[in-house]
């Protein structure tokens, strides 16, 4: 009896070009499946990087004090009028802003948000003279040492910043009636204990603590 043939499997019509097209076509799967997981993978690492980078410029302070911190008195009522502070980069920070600084200031019976209005300021000769030219409330800032010229902090330059505590002038100054605009207890008197909090747009922010003498003079070293 003969057998029936026809439908036993031979592979004898699988050729070589046959066997080339299967090869080419798994390469071609595993080729695109590696970039896809090469490029997460790479995605994924400029991620993580971008986020230490970040990290780094929050975590590190980026002003640091230039210098002795001077306070403007009021002899007369035995208060603090207000503080100069000089201020420069730490080294290899990027720069900052000076219109974008926060300053608050804190102390056993008061706290102000923000004493600093990120304008430019005039000099300092009395207590009136640390309010900025434009008569706010808030003090602002001007250069010691001067660079390109912008209003950012660089490599090299120092900023002075004239900053302002609650104070019966500070009335006057903005040309309403005099009379006491602040509660006693508002005012920074002698041996109170102050903490400056300065708050760049973008680093860790620098806190400077001091104690006031207990006698108040016009011009004081503070620290």
């Amino acid at each position: 009896m003969k057998s029936n043939r026809k439908f036993t499997k031979n592979s004898a019509a699988f050729t070589g070009l046959e066997a080339a097209i299967v090869l080419i076509a798994f390469v071609v799967v595993a080729a695109v499946f590696s970039y896809v997981m090469l490029g997460a993978g790479f995605f994924t690492s400029q991620k993580s990087k971008e986020v230490v980078h970040t990290g780094v410029d929050q975590a590190t302070a980026s002003l640091q004090i230039a210098g002795d911190i001077i306070g403007i008195g009021d002899t007369t009522d035995a208060k603090l009028d207000g503080a100069i502070v000089t201020l420069s980069l730490t080294a290899g920070n990027n720069p900052v802003d000076m219109g974008k600084l926060v300053v608050s200031y804190t102390t056993a019976t008061n706290y102000e948000d923000n004493i600093y209005s990120g304008a430019t300021s005039t000099g300092i000769t009395t207590a009136s003279d640390i309010y900025n030219a434009g008569n706010s409330e808030n003090g602002g800032y001007q250069w010691v040492v001067a660079g390109n010229g912008d209003a950012l902090l660089d490599k090299n330059e120092k900023v002075q910043l004239n900053l302002p505590f609650p104070t019966d002038a500070r009335h006057n100054v903005l040309g309403n009636a005099a009379g006491n605009l602040y509660a006693t207890d508002e005012r920074v008197g002698a041996n109170e204990k102050v903490t400056l909090d300065i708050k760049p747009a973008t680093g860790a922010n620098l806190q400077i603590t001091f104690t006031v003498p207990p006698t108040i003079d016009s011009y004081m070293v503070l620290l």
